[in-house]
């Protein structure tokens, strides 16, 4: 009850800081920002933020599709490999001391520095990745002032809805220059809100950018004066503090708070209804255990794939989101790639996800009752309870599974570096493209410089991904997709647990709210009715 207090008492004290703006839209990030810098939004919680504070050439639409942002049109040549954007001319960046407290107007120079400090070794950005052996030498050009053109080694088809992705963003020569890696606790962008306040551990404020370049409705937006986003890491003293209506939006539900707010059946409790609306849609995130098969680290019985069909066998999917989810999300029964993007697959190619009898039979194959040697899952609280579940399920087939509890920053930083050999991670779709969740497993992506953690390496599964990436029939490069994640199945890298969805509760007097498949808020367009 004092750490309720005392939070509660940090957020109405910080709201002195959004200068007693008329509508304010609150809400909590539990995990913590670490950078306001779009090369390193590489975490839902950043990329919440980078989203209010910053644009790119393109923007997704509810639908996922590609519609204009500072670029207004745009063509690609009969080769499919050159892509001629035209800006408009009438976005600035915010005021900044970096620009002697005036503002600047945007040109095609700022996304040719932009795009090349993505991928600058000095810059050190997780997002370096996504221009791998797409991008030709010097393939970024500024034609005219708003014309900027990008030229890549060949055709590849999600390209510009990869152009969306907050690592994409615009950012001033100016601000890195200025700030230098300071820039990430002050961003200088050209979005609806604009940098205010960052009070470490306790808020972070922006206020309405009074000079942004969208109209809805002939109405400038954002419709809000600010955003208050508020650190409280308890997940249980958030939902208070959203039922008090200290904050507008609520989002994901753990173990720890799921039966207070859905029933059985994964509906709003009754309770709750007069004040609160509650907001459910597919979410395309893969929930998954990863398993490091590095040659080169890897160690027993992990080197076996019979042991780790095994485990992937042992786990009763449907049960887990029935007894731990209250029914919210889809189990897994087919590959990576999720629910809701084509190349899914609806049956797994071994047979059914939970057979106990197949999970003995391979682990008889493994040789691993010749030696039982303890395994470890490496998780964050928010996952202990699927992680005990999973214990259990292991234990009744002979597998002894010890759980490791970390911080989420720990283990994203462990995980990197290749140094945890099973944890339980997820996969939030970055553009609308199988080929994004593909991606985990080419071995040019190796992490740290890449996402794929567990340092999968196949040969005829490069061959497929290297041959999708040029492939311009839709259908052909569908059945590319599918054939790589029957490989995926077939030699378990990766254990599916299930595909998500996004459940948010929202401040009934909030309208507008935009939300897609990807799970990120668009405030620009919500409006709160203070009456």
């Amino acid at each position: 009850m004092v750490l309720i207090h005392i939070g509660m008492l940090l957020i109405s004290c910080n709201s002195s800081n959004i200068q007693e703006a008329k509508t304010v839209f609150s809400y909590n990030s539990e995990n913590g920002i670490t950078s306001l810098d779009p090369a390193f939004a590489s975490s839902q919680d950043n990329i919440w933020a980078v989203n209010q504070l910053f644009n790119g050439l393109v923007q997704l639409d509810q639908d996922l599709l590609p519609k204009p942002n500072i670029a207004k049109s745009w063509k690609i040549d009969s080769t499919g490999k050159i892509y001629t954007f035209t800006l408009r001319d009438d976005v600035y960046f915010h005021k900044s001391k970096c620009f002697g407290d005036a503002s600047r107007l945007v040109t095609s120079t700022d996304f040719v520095y932009s795009f090349n400090r993505i991928i600058d070794p000095l810059t050190a950005s997780p997002g370096a990745w996504i221009f791998n052996d797409i991008i030709a030498p010097n393939g970024f050009e500024a034609i005219d002032d708003t014309t900027f053109q990008i030229t890549i080694l060949r055709p590849f088809a999600p390209f510009l809805s990869m152009l969306s992705m907050p690592y994409c963003c615009v950012v001033p020569k100016e601000g890195i220059d200025f700030y230098q890696k300071a820039f990430a606790q002050n961003p200088v962008g050209t979005g609806p809100f604009q940098f205010f306040l960052w009070e470490k551990d306790v808020n972070l404020v922006l206020h309405k950018n009074p000079q942004y370049f969208e109209f809805e409705n002939k109405e400038r937006l954002p419709y809000l004066d600010a955003v208050n986003i508020s650190f409280v890491a308890n997940k249980q003293m958030a939902l208070l503090l959203f039922r008090k209506g200290k904050l507008d939006l609520f989002n994901g539900i753990s173990s720890k708070v799921k039966d207070v707010i859905l029933d059985g059946n994964g509906e709003l409790q009754p309770e709750l209804a007069e004040t609160i609306k509650m907001e459910k849609m597919p979410f395309l995130n893969t929930e998954y255990l990863a398993i490091q098969i590095d040659p080169a680290v890897v160690t027993s019985p992990w080197d076996n794939v019979h042991f780790r069909r095994a485990v992937s066998y042992a786990i009763d999917r449907e049960r887990m989101i029935k007894h731990l989810r209250n029914g919210v999300g889809q189990p897994a029964v087919g590959g990576f790639i999720p629910v809701g993007l084509k190349g899914h697959m609806g049956q797994d190619l071994y047979g059914k996800a939970y057979d106990p009898e197949k999970a003995k039979e391979a682990l008889k194959y493994s040789n691993y009752l010749d030696n039982p040697v303890p395994i470890v899952v490496t998780t964050t609280n928010d996952y202990l309870d699927l992680c005990i579940f999973i214990q259990k399920q292991l234990g009744d087939i002979g597998i002894v599974c010890e759980i490791d509890v970390r911080p989420a920053s720990e283990i994203k930083e462990q995980k990197r570096n290749g140094n945890l050999a099973f944890f339980r991670a997820s996969w939030i779709m970055d553009y609308p493209d199988a080929e994004n969740y593909l991606s985990c497993f080419y071995s040019k992506n190796f992490s740290p410089n890449g996402p794929n953690y567990t340092h999968f390496n196949d040969p005829q599964y490069d061959w497929l991904y290297e041959k999708s990436l040029v492939e311009t029939n839709d259908s052909y490069r569908i059945n590319l997709y599918e054939q790589m994640d029957r490989i995926i199945l077939r030699e378990a890298p990766v254990v599916v647990l299930f595909y998500d969805q996004s459940i948010r509760l929202l401040n009934k007097r909030i309208t507008g709210l935009v939300n897609n498949p990807l799970n990120i808020p668009t405030l620009k367009y919500a409006r709160k009715n203070n009456d």
